[in-house]
């Protein structure tokens, strides 16, 4: 069963956009963990064009997903390697 959906993929819902004009507000996102961005305060997100990319987690709020709209809702593997981090937002601190 697609191995249950990806381990139950990990979706969050938009909540702020300041700063992040490429974020849509009421919108949901496929989350990839990323341990060390989360202590930085950031969470990877996963794109319309299936790249991932952080954002500052206070504009996300984890959300759980019946496992049919997961199956729905994921975008297939690349076939690139993975790519480093990659902010489209500066840091709090910088401003």
């Amino acid at each position: 069963m697609m191995k249950q959906a990806k381990a139950r993929a990990k979706f969050a819902l938009c909540i702020r956009n300041e700063n992040c004009d490429d974020l849509e507000l009421r919108k949901i996102y496929e989350v990839i963990d990323d341990p060390d961005a989360a202590k930085e305060g950031y969470v990877r997100i996963i794109d319309e064009s299936g790249e991932d990319y952080l954002y500052p987690a206070e504009n996300f709020v984890r959300i759980v997903l019946p496992l049919a709209t997961v199956k729905a809702m994921i975008v297939p593997p690349r076939k690139a390697g993975r790519r480093p981090a990659v902010s489209r937002h500066r840091s709090a601190q910088s401003r």
